[in-house]
């Protein structure tokens, strides 16, 4: 049975990676520091092959005893979004690249190693509008550089795939609201308006369940995808902020949109994203935005009062 060392799995993404391994048959560890408190693995306590250890990715000798015993790791934890990490540039610096110059240094050749990283990468400095995995990395923000940084170090590695995320959206054990979909529709449904900046600002969107899937197709298939960066999102899905909104809005007519000239992405994110690569591989995202919002909505209605508004 093919063990796979998931950090960071109890965050949005791994919260939902870990369930989809264990139900395609793979043994699943986890490493998370839970420095959010969640309980968005308690489900999965009952199965015999899942695992779990709470610790830090910084923590070499753990490291060292969790890698050993792996066949395949997928290092999710990070420090996620230009915001996140310029409110500790230091702690963005010694997660999301330090922890994984470590990770390549602990593992053997033979471990496989599913990188993710973020098509934030390609910033506005390419001078291309339609970007592929050739396409040069010119990062801006410290986020996109310390993940670019990271993937380099993994494609100059033996045994190992990068994986150049598009938006997530969708719902999680560990939900995200920061999240561009997540977010609008949450504004759809708590205020009933949104001020958007940069409305004409494209990007690329992928559901959480597909990268799911994608990061178990990589595994299944690693002979001939190892080596190489992939950028997996949703082909009918490059759209504006503006082509995002109007979506949310054909399933909640009375959602108000209001455009604001002062505001800006500090990822500069503005491009079209090709996922032909990833297809050419044998894989491909199957489930719409409009599969999202819909079940967004529903699981809004979930969440009840918020603890700090009286209504």
């Amino acid at each position: 049975m093919t063990h796979v060392l998931v950090t960071g799995g109890a965050g949005y993404i791994g919260s939902i990676l870990c369930g989809q391994l264990l139900e395609n048959g793979y043994r699943v560890s986890v490493l998370d520091n839970l420095m959010y408190c969640q309980g968005s693995l308690f489900h999965l306590c009952a199965h015999r092959e899942f695992d779990f250890v709470k610790g830090d990715v910084r923590d070499e000798e753990l490291m060292r005893r969790l890698v050993k015993d792996s066949d395949v790791v997928i290092p999710l934890a990070a420090v996620v979004g230009a915001t996140a990490c310029d409110r500790d540039p230091w702690l963005a610096k010694s997660v999301n690249l330090e922890a994984v110059r470590t990770l390549n240094r602990l593992r053997s050749p033979q471990q496989l190693v599913i990188f993710p990283t973020t098509n934030s990468g390609y910033g506005t400095q390419s001078d291309e509008t339609y970007c592929t995995e050739d396409t040069p990395l010119k990062p801006i923000s410290l986020y996109g550089q310390t993940k670019a940084q990271a993937e380099m170090e993994m494609l100059n590695s033996l045994n190992s795939i990068t994986v150049r995320l598009a938006t997530v959206f969708g719902m999680s054990p560990r939900m995200r609201l920061d999240l561009l979909v997540n977010h609008f529709v949450y504004a759809a449904v708590t205020d009933g308006y949104i001020v958007i900046f940069e409305k004409d600002f494209k990007r690329n969107y992928l559901h959480v369940r597909d990268l799911a899937d994608c990061f178990i197709h990589c595994i299944e298939n690693a002979e001939r995808m190892v080596g190489r960066p992939y950028n997996v999102g949703l082909d009918d899905a490059n759209l504006s902020k503006i082509e995002l909104a109007l979506k949310i809005k054909e399933h909640m007519p009375n959602f108000y949109l209001h455009f604001s000239e002062i505001g800006s992405d500090p990822d500069k994110r503005n491009y079209i994203v090709s996922n032909q690569r990833l297809r050419e591989a044998g894989f491909e995202a199957r489930r719409s935005l409009d599969d999202g919002i819909k079940e967004l909505l529903k699981g809004y209605r979930m969440l009840g009062r918020a603890p700090f508004k009286n209504i």
